[in-house]
């Protein structure tokens, strides 16, 4: 915690009961760190102008000391407890809050390692060539990858404007990540409270516009950024991504029983690096040992999206900030197959029971 930033906070008064922000109750979390400050805060009540502190806040800090730039993030409310698929969409509308898209579907893994990040982006970038508008949340806060699979490395920081925080935007993807808004050294030191917040930002507060499809790309394993968004996001459902190999496996299903316990169907499996296609001849070798995610979608019960093949071109596209199933070939192909495969079943999941009327 930095005390400078405290001693600045103590001059700001919370414009609902007149106490310091220091000593607030509003005040979840502050960090200071490579020129940024981030101030954490509770959302106020109905009466509340969040977005006049926010611009006090700004015009109070920036420029004061090592401080460049200014991020305020109000914690959203915490749910009381898990919401179910169909209450997840049906409880936020009853509330009045608008979802970000028709279809939200997250993107996970157990482990890190097995290309989730390279997929799910992908897949966006799939959706939006059939038509589909679309949206990708960089929900790896600690690693944020779409500012380099989308090509955006050098682009300038988010900004903020009357209808929210403006997504970039890339290969007719709308995007947001925290890799807008630290440098690409840069390390994300935060802890849980501060984390959630910045991923229900993300989701709650972004200028998505009428989205039909909105991909969240979430961070390895089964953590706070998993729980912020099964239990305060209608998400439609999820998709598992794994290599073939046990290794692998035993993780994914630990991400799988996850969606589980918080009610959120998965929508199917993707195979990554299922086979490696030699660039000289064309031949495939199962490096991985192939059909291990086919299998275990089939034990589970659950949809088998595809196979997506290891290729150096897929890597140098990624590097290069271009997403491969924008193009032509067997690897963009088997992208678009899996797309098409994981909207069908966002469809079926996302799709009302029918009315039954009485005459």
């Amino acid at each position: 915690m930095s005390t400078a930033l405290t001693d600045l906070l103590a001059r700001i008064e919370d414009p609902q009961t007149g106490t310091p922000l220091a000593s607030s109750e509003r005040l979840m979390g502050q960090d200071l760190r490579g020129g940024i400050a981030t101030i954490i805060l509770a959302p106020g009540g109905p009466d509340a102008d969040d977005r006049a502190l926010t611009r006090t806040l700004e015009s109070a800090l920036t420029g004061q000391g090592e401080i460049e730039r200014v991020r305020v993030i109000f914690e959203a409310p915490r749910q009381s407890k898990p919401a179910t698929k169909p209450a997840s969409s049906s409880a936020q509308k009853a509330a009045g809050a608008k979802p970000p898209a028709r279809l939200i579907i997250a993107v996970g893994s157990g482990k890190g390692g097995v290309g989730k990040s390279t997929v799910a982006a992908n897949l966006a970038a799939a959706c939006a060539k059939t038509g589909l508008k679309t949206g990708f949340m960089d929900a790896d806060i600690y690693g944020p990858s779409g500012p380099r699979l989308f090509g955006l490395t050098g682009a300038p920081g988010l900004k903020k404007t009357d209808a929210g925080i403006e997504p970039l935007e890339a290969h007719g993807v709308k995007l947001v990540s925290m890799g807008f808004l630290i440098g690409e050294r840069d390390p994300v030191v935060w802890r849980g409270p501060m984390v959630t917040g910045a991923v229900r930002q993300f989701m709650d507060d972004v200028n998505w516009g009428d989205l039909d499809v909105l991909i969240v790309d979430l961070p390895p394993g089964t953590g706070d950024v998993q729980l912020a968004l099964a239990q305060g996001t209608p998400l439609t459902g999820a998709v598992i991504v794994s290599t073939p190999q046990d290794l692998a496996l035993d993780d994914a299903k630990k991400a799988m029983a996850l969606f589980d316990k918080t009610q959120i169907p998965v929508l199917g499996m993707v195979e990554n690096m299922s086979f490696f296609i030699c660039p000289h001849c064309g031949e495939g070798s199962e490096i991985f040992g192939r059909g291990g995610v086919r299998a275990e979608a089939e034990h589970l019960g659950v949809p088998f999206l595809g196979e997506i093949p290891l290729h150096p071109a897929l890597r140098e596209a990624s590097d290069a900030g271009e997403l491969t199933a924008l193009g032509e070939g067997p690897v963009a192909q088997a992208f678009v197959r899996a797309a098409h495969r994981m909207i069908e079943a966002a469809e079926d999941a996302y799709r009302p029971a029918p009315k039954i009327i009485f005459e």
